[in-house]
Parts: C-alpha cells; sequence; structure tokens
C-alpha cells in the first residue's frame, strides 16, 4: 500500500468524536513530530508541527480537523439498551442497523442502532423517518447492570464502525471519518513534501479539534499560532452522483481539490482567493470550485482572530459525508498536497502584504 495511503487509513481508522480526540491526536503527533522543528499545542487538544523557511516571513497556518461525527451515551435503559446525544450533524436515513463502537473506560463495545421494528408499526408510520431520539444502541447484554459491568456509562463516546476499504478501480477508497481525517493527512503530507526544499514563510500544519460542533477547536489553535494567514482543510459534497444537478455547483471526484467560494461561515478574501486559483493554474494542478451556503469549515474562525486573518478553505470532494462510509478519489489528494506545497512556497510577505490590502 501507498504511503500516504497508509497515513489516510490509520487515521481513518482511529477513534476520534468531538471533545474525545485523544486517539487521533496521538497519532497525528506521531506523524508530525519527525517532520517538525517542535509541536505546538493548545488546550482544547489541537496541534500542529512548526516548520521554518524564512523566519521574518508570514506566519501560514494550515489545520484539518481531527474529530469526526459519532455520538455519545446519554442513559443505559434497565433493560441494557444505550439512549445517545449525536455529536455533530447527523441525517436520521443513514443510521439505523449501523455498526458502531462505544469507547468505555474497560475497553471498546461493538452495537447496532436499532429501533422499532417497521413489522409492528401501523401501516401510516412505517414510511415515515424515524427520529434520532427514538433509537438506541444494543451492545447485547441483558441488563443495565451488565453494561455498567462492562464499563459503559454516561459521557462515553460513539463513533461508527466501518474499516477504511478500497474500492474497484484502485483510485476511490472508502471509510469513516474523511472527514476530516483527508485534511489531517494532507497536513502531515505538505509537511513531508516541504522536507529539504525552501519557503519563505513559518508553516504550522496540523489540525484542530471540536470543528463538527461548532468550529470550537479553530478559535482555541488560532490564538495559539497567531497566525499572519490560514488554510482550512476539510471535505466538500461530491456533486457526480445520480439525483444531482449539474447547475447545484458541486465537485465531482477525480477532478481535482476544491476552493471553497462561499459557505454559512465565510466569504473568502477576495486576492487571496485569486492567488489559489492562480498558483494552481499556473502549476497544472486541477482545482475546482464550490459552494456550500449549509456548512462551514474551521476557515470561519481563522479569519476573525485579531483584526483579520486572510483564510481560504480548500478541500476534497467527497461522497456521502456525514455517514458510515464516504468515499474519496486518491488522486484529489494527491493534487492537493501538490496544491497546498505550490502556495506554501510562493506565498511570501509580498504575497501577503497585497492579499491584506484588498
Amino acid at each position: 500500500m501507498d504511503e500516504r495511503i497508509r497515513v489516510i487509513q490509520t487515521l481513518c481508522d482511529a477513534h476520534g468524536v468531538p471533545g474525545h480526540e485523544q486517539q487521533v491526536r496521538k497519532q497525528m503527533e506521531a506523524y508530525l513530530a519527525p517532520l517538525s522543528e517542535t509541536l505546538v499545542r493548545d488546550r482544547f487538544g489541537g496541534v500542529v508541527g512548526r516548520k521554518t523557511g524564512d523566519p521574518n516571513g508570514p506566519r501560514v497556518l494550515v489545520a484539518g480537523h481531527l474529530d469526526e461525527i459519532g455520538m455519545m451515551v446519554t442513559r443505559i435503559t434497565e433493560e441494557g439498551f444505550l439512549h445517545f446525544q449525536t455529536l455533530g450533524g447527523w441525517w436520521s436515513q443513514v443510521m439505523l442497523a449501523q455498526r458502531v463502537v462505544v469507547l468505555t473506560r474497560q475497553g471498546e463495545r461493538v452495537g447496532v442502532i436499532g429501533s422499532k421494528p417497521p413489522h409492528v408499526l401501523p401501516a401510516e408510520e412505517r414510511n415515515k423517518v424515524v427520529k434520532i431520539h427514538d433509537m438506541f444502541i444494543d451492545i447485547g447484554v441483558k441488563d443495565k447492570e451488565e453494561a455498567e459491568a462492562l464499563g459503559v456509562r454516561p459521557g462515553d463516546p460513539v463513533v461508527p464502525w466501518s474499516p477504511f476499504t478500497p474500492l474497484a478501480n484502485g483510485k476511490f477508497y472508502m471509510g469513516k471519518a474523511l472527514d476530516n481525517r483527508l485534511g489531517c493527512a494532507t497536513a502531515v503530507e505538505l509537511l513531508r513534501a516541504l522536507q529539504g526544499a525552501e519557503h519563505p514563510n513559518v508553516v504550522f500544519a496540523g489540525a484542530t479539534t471540536q470543528e463538527e460542533v461548532g468550529l470550537r477547536g479553530a478559535q482555541t489553535l488560532v490564538h495559539e499560532v497567531k497566525p499572519d494567514i490560514a488554510i482550512a482543510l476539510d471535505v466538500g459534497i461530491a456533486g457526480d452522483t445520480p439525483g444531482i444537478k449539474k447547475h447545484e455547483a458541486l465537485s465531482r471526484c477525480g477532478e481535482g481539490p476544491i476552493l471553497i467560494l462561499y459557505d454559512a461561515t465565510m466569504v473568502p478574501n477576495p486576492r487571496f482567493r485569486d492567488f489559489v486559483m492562480d498558483t494552481a493554474r499556473d502549476a497544472g494542478i486541477p482545482l475546482q470550485v464550490e459552494v456550500v451556503p449549509g456548512g462551514g469549515t474551521d476557515a470561519g474562525r481563522f479569519q476573525t482572530f485579531g483584526s483579520g486573518v486572510p483564510s481560504v478553505a480548500i478541500g476534497y470532494p467527497t461522497r456521502y459525508i456525514h455517514s458510515h462510509a464516504a468515499v474519496y478519489h486518491q488522486d484529489d489528494f494527491d493534487h492537493g498536497v501538490q496544491l497546498l506545497a505550490e502556495l506554501i512556497k510562493r506565498l511570501d510577505r509580498s504575497v501577503l502584504d497585497d492579499i491584506v490590502t484588498f
């Protein structure tokens, strides 16, 4: 297996819902440390590796986010079933009958998301969407006491169970947490690509925490790093599956990384946007654009630090995000790393001055 894909697989298969990113962070630190002068951490769990090109150049923050969507145990019924609170945005139709892992203080417990079976529902209810608050997790115990004896308690994180898997043509891969372990892996591979290369700035590459519950870790990490300019690494919504119309301005897998032109948290600095687009064109790197009116990225918090930090969001077209099994195309990832490296090599003080005086 290609080393880049191995990094993505390892990060995706690690568990880390918002507020419980420790397992992913340890793996991320293991990848970042050999490629960095030092690791910089905030008290929220975010971490970046620092690599200095020109110590007097711009401070550039490049970050994905460690957390994935998941759940948290809120109550154990007398019969041993688990009620839960979602962490991040879940669509109820992708949840039922899916396997999950409950992370207890005594180890991992595999379970399945259940609900009242359709066989016993009145006819008028069978075609209705099951609400999340009517779902539960079954870990295969006979009662509350047995669940507690196995270490389950309210507050335990719950993650989707879905091993990273190559698909048919060798370019597509499926797994949980591609949102946003793809961004985390990009930060790692960016630092690897810069080894032995000159760049006119100080790069801080890594990942934030708790993005899926309100961009919270972006706010703490940007205060720790104090960047002059920032790039959020995330995913976009692939528009190449049946039922999506071409005019809906979505990207396609295999046709390059994405520059987000607008989302619910940010309108990017126009000169920074142009710098990204011009760099991709000049370097011959395919680049798509996307508008996401119903979501946001960490760039929405990065940009409001201090008197303002020019920020953009760059990501990858990904199918079936916010579910157990998302799908991406490896060529998009490779082109994304190439684009980030080109941006860093060109982002000197004069470019920054032009961007901030838009």
